[in-house]
């Protein structure tokens, strides 16, 4: 919350509580006349009124609000917390009355009570009031803290909320690897030459990728059905450039039924598995299966490659980590993630709970 806001509402209660306290001392110089003796009544009322009301309660409204919620309430401490507010009000109000006092004994201030005469045997019965004062402003600092920071906290989730959507959005887009939208492109055009209808084909099936990307990634979840027929297309488009029909090893276990599924969640591993696989002339080089059963999804993607080649970092693709990031923002504590690299085999193991 802007600091702004803050300090209004701050005044804003100090302003109440300074008419309550012109409210009370109106009535009194109501009751009382108007004659000159009355009016300098009605001053030192006024004055007994600020010192017994106002004094204790500045005290405790911002002890509770920064010393008590901070450190008490907000950890959960509810004892604690009442413990210290009752001895914070009770030290304030023990001030504010020695405060009283000494005004009256000064000539500051004239006793209330019958001119002073039973100003020491009412201490207990005003330090208590004083007390219950107090702690009532206390209550409310506690209230407006515990507002600001839930709006605080409200905001922040409302901020992450559009940085998880923003970086998810820009995961999407990074998700079509702009070789791979050339070499469709250039595969296809070359097909056209020996197989126009194959050719139609292939360009139908990008033409329903880059609609998919577009429109059904905007969604936080869209039914895992989509998913895995985006997959297959994926998968198809990529096998153009091999001849091997056997290259690419793709099974779906179980049935999708209405289960949703975050958006282009698996592709990123399908993406690095072609970018790091072996020869393509290898059977099975790269093998992707799906299984869905009634409590989870897995995921599982392995590929062969070459423990000789080496690989540039952070080309193309999305790194593990960051991949690892998305998952724990879409799935956090709900998922189980499993890397693992043998001599020529990388494998992908991803398990998510429904729910």
């Amino acid at each position: 919350m802007k600091k702004s806001i803050i300090v209004l509402l701050h005044i804003g209660f100090w302003l109440c509580y300074l008419l309550l306290i012109a409210i009370m001392v109106g009535v009194f110089y109501r009751s009382s006349g108007h004659s000159v003796d009355q009016t300098a009544r009605v001053l030192n009322a006024f004055r007994s009124i600020f010192t017994f009301a106002l004094f204790p309660s500045v005290i405790t409204f911002y002890l509770y609000y920064f010393l008590i919620f901070q450190r008490h309430l907000k950890q959960n401490k509810i004892f604690l917390s009442i413990i210290s507010g009752l001895l914070i009000s009770l030290g304030a109000a023990v001030l504010g009355y020695i405060l009283i006092r000494y005004q009256i004994e000064t000539g500051q201030m004239v006793d209330m009570d019958e001119g002073g005469k039973h100003g020491r045997s009412t201490a207990i019965r005003t330090i208590i009031v004083m007390t219950i004062i107090a702690s009532i402003s206390g209550m409310v600092a506690l209230v407006i803290k515990g507002f600001i920071t839930w709006f605080d906290e409200l905001k922040l989730k409302e901020e992450l909320k559009q940085k998880n959507h923003d970086t998810e959005m820009a995961l999407v887009k990074a998700q079509l690897d702009p070789h791979f939208l050339f070499n469709t492109l250039n595969n296809i055009d070359t097909l056209i030459l020996n197989n126009a209808k194959e050719a139609s084909n292939y360009l139908n099936m990008l033409s329903d990728i880059l609609r998919f990307m577009l429109y059904e990634t905007k969604t936080d979840r869209i039914l895992l059905e989509h998913e895995i027929e985006y997959i297959k297309k994926y998968i198809e488009l990529q096998k153009i450039r091999t001849s091997n029909l056997n290259y690419v090893h793709f099974q779906v276990t179980g049935s999708p039924g209405n289960k949703t599924i975050a958006p282009l969640i698996f592709i990123p591993f399908i993406e690095n598995a072609f970018k790091h696989s072996a020869n393509k002339k290898i059977d099975n080089a790269i093998n992707v299966q799906i299984f869905i059963n009634k409590g989870s999804i897995l995921f599982v993607c392995e590929n062969k490659f070459d423990p000789n080649r080496k690989y540039k970092q952070g080309s193309n693709g999305l790194g593990n980590d960051l991949i690892q990031k998305r998952l724990n923002l879409l799935y956090p504590g709900n998922h189980t993630l499993e890397l693992d690299k043998q001599t020529d085999i990388y494998s992908v193991h991803l398990t998510i709970q429904n729910g």
